[in-house]
């Protein structure tokens, strides 16, 4: 609990409002995945909490990629709905490709494993899964719904990085 509550705090001091629209997409992922482990009696032992916390780290991955995919194509110029729309269509192919590395590493420690191993397997799984469902379709509504209404400079502000770190040339570390 004080690890997503970290999270959720570094993902809206960092990004602002798609930080909100992400802390609110990881929320409903991890009742829709704890729902589950209650619905199909799923054993949370220690390697099952490991699955599912790494798994918060795909759900978390998957929007910070939508998120930085989205910043680069408004520093390019585009309006925040079609910088939302080719944000989307940028970083799905990574996310993609990570959550299927993901789920092959499930499939074959599940297929491989013993009782603990398979239990931390089913957990990454189950939320691999649902990680990319709520990235795609929960964090999409809300940042189309915000995004494709929005105009403005101080809507851009809200769009755009929280804490911005610039160093001259002239700054020496």
């Amino acid at each position: 609990l004080i690890g997503l509550l970290a999270i959720i705090g570094f993902l809206i001091l960092w990004y602002r409002l798609p930080g909100v629209i992400a802390s609110v997409s990881l929320i409903v992922y991890a009742v829709i995945v704890l729902s589950i482990f209650k619905l199909f009696n799923v054993v949370l032992s220690a390697a099952g909490i490991a699955g599912f916390i790494i798994s918060i780290g795909t759900a978390v991955d998957a929007n910070i990629l939508i998120f930085e995919r989205m910043k680069e194509e408004m520093r390019s110029g585009k309006s925040l709905r079609d910088s939302v729309e080719a944000g989307f269509a940028r970083a799905w192919t990574s996310i993609r490709d990570s959550n299927i590395a993901h789920l092959i590493s499930a499939v074959i420690l599940f297929w491989f494993g013993t009782s603990i191993v398979k239990g931390f397997a089913l957990t990454l799984g189950i939320g691999v899964i649902v990680s990319m469902i709520s990235a795609i379709f929960v964090s999409r509504v809300f940042l189309v719904a915000v995004g494709g209404h929005a105009k403005g400079a101080f809507m851009r502000f809200l769009m755009a990085n929280g804490i911005p770190f610039t160093r001259s040339a002239s700054t020496k570390i």
